[in-house]
């Protein structure tokens, strides 16, 4: 007697169900991701209890025959595959058969469906039919998901809270409106609206509605490509920030992916406008040859594989770093809701909502008045630039900050410095300046290789564990090129004889030992270009004045003409941000000169 049997289809249909539906969103995902293959313009989820009790989805799609949807409950049916090369031109959501078998062998589930002019009423539960009817012709389907793993306690066991679950079904579909802008989504949990989208086809009228008018006024548009990939999307500002992964949204081919080498690809092209605890909010829409991509490593096709990467890589962070570099990054320091944002034209299409949205702020301050009575000029000063800056200033990557002409007023705290212009007053903190100065100093002197050194009086001895010792010795050559002559020194020992002059004076072993516990925590992860910055940005920070420290106007007025150089003004070399601005408007109505 033989050993090895074939399993029945109602238990390879429960093993499929523990690899696709893990959880209730699970269940939103793949039922979701029919109706959009069905061509829906409108779909509708409807949760009981987070999804725990019921889950219903309604659309408009083409809907199906009886027969398809008899056989659309048998493992591995499929509307999308004919033959086998249709594999590698996968340009649907589904394409396996498994999630509907897999969702009814588990489940209780009601399916009315429509493509003509009869409907069909179907009835399953654990997989076996119970109803088989005519319905009313309402042209799309609905599908109503009871009892999930009613007949698998074990799975059923480990379902979450009901906040948990309904959390990651609101999120999912937040992310597939963004994915499909032209499509109407809605989502209620027990009756109440958690979810509306417009269906507009207007990608930043969707992040406004999903995340609202703060995120969506500082979001800014992209375009690159290259030979194989066309990228879209959009960016927030480094203001923007988030303290998880999970607002960074990409999307390959209208399908939403969570992989790895494209978050580090947007991560690497902020990470000198932010600290590395903080994540950009981003909707990058990628568009290839579908031959170039593998959507069938995964068993929720949440992960996929991408040929070129490289390739792809350097377009995303190129076309990012650049838009950065072309957008006044200056933070407001207020944030009012009653404070008019400018949108863009085309997220509001109608005319006269903007013309409401306008009348509601007044933006334009009727009485002229001079910002700072010990100024004796009525009209803004223009001062003639330094000759010294000028062959600089023409290397300036975002013009616009240089036109901001910043005139320093006087100190706060003895730490920020105050200033002004005809648009307002801008607060700079002086050692985030100073240090952002001295960083772009030291990276262009790294960068060109023009890197003075001096002999040490006393060479600095370090002593490491046999591993650190080894680990510093691998990476010899970063040292060597940043103009660090070390030496072996006895048994785990090195001695530091030369180093780079612009090391601070009277900080020089601190730092040395800083770039030596950079490298042993990096490890065998070391990443040169990350490690190159992370130890500039600490060197330009020791070079730098310290808070807390009085300064003249004049130092001051140089820190801040300096800064006005800089490729990247907005912030220090960590991350953090070196100016704020306080405009006319919000002045104004702090002091009720403007009553709105």
């Amino acid at each position: 007697m033989t050993k090895i049997k074939v399993m029945s289809e109602s238990l390879a249909n429960k093993i499929a169900a523990g690899e696709v539906i893990e959880k209730c969103a699970s269940i939103v995902k793949e039922l979701c991701e029919n109706s959009i293959d069905a061509e829906s313009t409108e779909i509708k989820v409807e949760l009981t209890n987070g999804g725990l009790q019921g889950i219903k989805i309604t659309d408009n799609g083409i809907g199906m025959e009886h027969d398809d949807a008899e056989i659309c409950f048998e493992r591995h049916a499929t509307s999308k595959l004919k033959k086998e090369d249709d594999l590698f031109f996968i340009n649907t959501l589904g394409f396996r058969g498994e999630a509907l078998p897999s969702i009814a062998s588990v489940s209780e589930v009601d399916l009315t469906t429509c493509a003509t002019n009869v409907g069909t009423h179907l009835k399953l539960k654990g997989g076996q039919k119970l109803v088989d009817e005519a319905s009313d012709a309402r042209r799309g389907t609905i599908i109503e998901v009871k009892n999930l793993f009613y007949n698998t306690p074990a799975r059923l066991k480990y379902l979450k809270s009901e906040q948990y679950e309904l959390s990651q079904s609101v999120q999912f579909i937040e992310k597939l409106a963004l994915s499909y802008p032209n499509i109407k989504f809605s989502l209620y949990n027990n009756d109440k609206e958690l979810v509306k989208t417009s269906g507009s086809n207007n990608l930043l009228k969707v992040i406004h509605e999903i995340y609202g008018l703060q995120v969506s006024s500082n979001m800014v548009e992209i375009k690159g490509s290259n030979d194989d990939y066309d990228i879209e999307g959009y960016i927030c500002k480094p203001e923007v920030l988030k303290s998880n992964r999970n607002y960074m949204i990409t999307i390959v081919n209208n399908r939403i992916v969570k992989n790895y080498d494209l978050n580090k690809a947007i991560n690497d092209a902020y990470f000198r406008y932010k600290p590395d605890i903080k994540y950009p909010v981003v909707v990058i829409k990628i568009y290839t040859d579908p031959t170039l991509i593998d959507v069938n490593i995964h068993p929720t096709k949440q992960d996929i594989k991408l040929s070129k990467m490289e390739e792809l890589y350097e377009l995303i962070t190129t076309t990012i770093s650049n838009k950065l570099q072309e957008v006044l990054l200056i933070p407001n320091a207020l944030k009012s809701e009653k404070t008019l944002i400018e949108l863009p034209k085309n997220m509001i299409e109608d005319k006269d909502i903007q013309k409401d949205l306008e009348d509601k702020v007044v933006t334009e301050i009727k009485e002229d008045y001079n910002l700072f009575d010990t100024v004796e000029e009525s009209t803004p000063v223009v001062k003639e630039e330094p000759k010294r800056y000028q062959s600089v200033m023409e290397k300036i990557m975002n013009p616009q900050f240089r036109l901001l002409n910043l005139e320093v007023v006087g100190q706060v705290l003895g730490t920020y410095i105050v200033c002004h212009n005809e648009d307002g007053l801008f607060l700079i903190d002086q050692h985030a300046a100073q240090e952002r100065v001295n960083y772009e100093r030291v990276i262009d002197s790294f960068e060109h290789k023009e890197i003075l050194t001096t002999d040490m009086l006393i060479p600095v001895t370090i002593e490491l564990s046999p591993s650190d010792f080894l680990l510093i010795k691998e990476h010899m050559d970063v040292l060597e090129d940043m103009g660090f002559v070390v030496e072996e020194f006895g048994l785990n020992t090195y001695q530091v004889k030369t180093h780079p002059t612009w090391l601070k004076e009277g900080y020089e072993e601190e730092i040395i030992r800083n770039i030596f516990d950079e490298i042993i925590v990096q490890g065998s992860s070391f990443d040169r270009v990350r490690f190159n910055n992370k130890v500039l940005a600490t060197i330009a920070c020791k070079m730098s004045i310290r808070a807390n420290t009085p300064l003249s106007i004049e130092i001051m007025q140089e820190i801040v003409d300096e800064l006005l150089q800089c490729k990247n003004p907005y912030n220090c070399a960590h991350g953090r941000p070196s100016i704020i601005k306080f405009s006319t408007y919000d002045l104004e109505r702090m002091f009720k000169r403007v009553m709105n």
